[in-house]
């Protein structure tokens, strides 16, 4: 019997017989080692052609071309869903389905988070565990005012889930100027949790955009702000407060100078960076931090990696 048609015969019994390696082996005297080269072969050759009629097999083929085409460690897309409104809440579904093994496997000793609505519909669908030994620290200051988006609430929700410890930066998002931020990270009590920002295994955040969409817009600029100033050096949206420009460098305006949040340089330290965000006002900032290398996994909705890798 020659190569072709063992082949055949292996590739038959295994898919569509449903056969194991092993009674394949057994059928055909065969080792096992053999078998499974000869059904590697008959993918490879195209003997065998593998489809999947699942919808979410589109999701699937996205998250490799976004591994790829942007050299991230991984990537999570999720469907689109029909109605905007729920978009928040399903990729913080997917977020949470990843985090959930994320944290089994690697075991991390600490998880900085930021804030925002993907982040609270993350944090309510992540399975409770007990993980009394992991530190959850905001990587961000706050809102001035209460709100379940907030950089505190966000935090403390991450930690009540996982039964996990939790480290407050209690300071505003912005200082009055640059020589207020200044002032408050030379303060000894600031300093040492500034620096602890960064010191984590795993960083959860999502991006900002420059739309009316954009709760960093409508709840936590500082008072005077105009955002068409930004728009106009270039800013497409933000990653911890710091407003980037397409290809993912901080724009020249005073917000990057009074922001309370780590230097970029300082956040890529951090091993493994997760973004999840989506939608079509968040495109741009999206692509933005894929361009920079900023984030090392994606997580997004399928129209948005559509764009993303249409666009680049």
């Amino acid at each position: 019997m020659g190569q072709q048609d063992l082949m055949v015969r292996a590739a038959w019994l295994y898919h569509v017989e449903g056969l194991t390696q092993a009674e394949i082996g057994e059928r055909m005297h065969l080792t096992r080692r053999r078998v499974n080269e000869l059904l590697a072969a008959a993918l490879e050759e195209g003997i065998v052609r593998i489809s999947f009629s699942s919808p979410l097999a589109e999701n699937v083929e996205l998250e490799s071309r976004l591994r790829d085409h942007f050299e991230l460690k991984d990537a999570v897309v999720v469907p689109t869903p029909a109605d905007p409104r729920q978009l928040h809440s399903v990729i913080g579904r997917g977020a949470a389905a990843y985090l959930d093994r994320l944290i089994q496997s690697r075991k991390p000793a600490s998880i900085g988070v930021g804030w925002g609505a993907t982040l609270r519909e993350t944090m309510q669908h992540m399975t409770p565990a007990n993980e009394p030994e992991i530190d959850v620290r905001s990587m961000m200051g706050g809102l001035t005012h209460g709100s379940e988006i907030n950089t505190f609430e966000i935090v403390r929700g991450f930690a009540e889930v996982l039964k996990a410890q939790c480290h407050y930066f209690a300071a505003p998002i912005y200082a009055e100027s640059p020589e207020s931020r200044e002032a408050i990270i030379a303060q000894s009590v600031f300093r040492k949790i500034f620096r602890q920002t960064c010191d984590v295994d795993i960083s959860y955040l999502s991006a900002g955009d420059v739309s009316q969409q954009s709760l960093q817009v409508r709840y936590g600029l500082p008072e005077g702000t105009n955002v068409a100033d930004l728009i106009a050096v270039g800013a497409v949206g933000d990653l911890l407060g710091r407003y980037l420009d397409a290809e993912g460098k901080p724009v020249d305006h005073p917000l990057n100078r009074q922001v309370l949040s780590p230097e970029l340089d300082d956040y890529r330290r951090v091993p493994c960076r997760i973004v999840a965000s989506g939608g079509p006002h968040k495109r741009d900032i999206l692509l933005a931090l894929a361009r920079a290398r900023l984030a090392t996994i994606i997580i997004t909705d399928a129209e948005s990696a559509k764009a993303m890798l249409s666009s680049s």
